[in-house]
């Protein structure tokens, strides 16, 4: 059926002011309906549809969000109808009222992704730093000497390397660094069972408290005397006595294990 209008009614309608061609996305909006079906939102035309209003005019949050839709310029001819020639590009519906920003799930994820990429950053800079250490023990024990056979011996027991100064201070105390020293005037040597090698120690305990690794090798073998030596002071007088540099007397002075 046609529709007959009045002339007053054509008059007021051509009586508002025409967009420019090109017109903005806010006014095509607002003089075309918003179609919005699942995923996809589509622009079609309105019957009666007022011309176009300026994008300054557009408030309506269904309006806002369907300018996003739009992705090809949009032109009136005079009688207010669309003649952009294109297709519309589907986009993800957005519901009235909804935020323009990244949502709280959005924003979740990039602070556990953040999370992950400083724990992976971390673990590299420890593993780096624990191969650093390796070397340094390596080229130690490579050099030999006393540092060398107190890294070798720290490593064989699974001890902190950390260990190593307060180990050196007993041994000089205990051996002067020798690793064939026999102490051949004190008890112990005159019950026959003298002291011997770096850490000074009696046969029955260096069978007793040598690590397992090296079980068959000499008294003044110097890594194994260390691990001997070493693990009787941890077992008998605590790790804090070993940390300290061995025992020492209300004066200060280093006392003998």
């Amino acid at each position: 059926m046609a529709v007959h209008r009045s002339p007053g009614a054509r008059a007021r309608r051509h009586a508002t002011p025409r967009p420019a061609v090109g017109a903005t996305r806010a006014g095509a909006a607002a003089a075309l309906g918003a179609v919005t079906t699942g995923a996809f939102t589509a622009l079609i035309p309105a019957v009666d549809a007022p011309v176009p209003v300026a994008a300054e005019d557009v408030s309506t949050p269904s309006v806002a969000t369907t300018l996003a839709s739009v992705s090809i310029p949009i032109k009136i001819d005079e009688d207010g109808h669309h003649t952009s020639k294109g297709a519309f590009v589907p986009v993800r519906s957005v519901a009235d009222g909804a935020a323009d920003t990244p949502g709280e799930a959005q924003l979740a994820q990039l602070d556990k992704a953040a999370g992950i990429a400083t724990r992976i950053a971390e673990m590299a800079a420890k593993q780096q730093a624990e191969q650093a250490e390796r070397a340094k023990v390596d080229a130690l024990i490579a050099k030999g000497g006393l540092d060398g056979w107190i890294a070798e011996a720290l490593r064989v027991m699974d001890l902190p390397q950390s260990l190593a100064p307060a180990v050196k201070k007993i041994i000089m105390k205990e051996s002067t660094g020798n690793p064939n020293a026999i102490n051949r005037w004190d008890a112990n040597a005159q019950r026959g069972t003298p002291s011997q090698g770096l850490m000074q120690t009696i046969p029955s305990t260096f069978r007793k408290f040598v690590h397992p690794s090296l079980a068959d090798k000499s008294i003044t073998h110097p890594v194994a005397n260390i691990t001997a030596g070493v693990r009787y002071m941890i077992a008998t007088y605590g790790l804090r006595t070993l940390e300290q540099g061995g025992r020492r007397s209300a004066a200060g002075h280093y006392v003998g294990y």
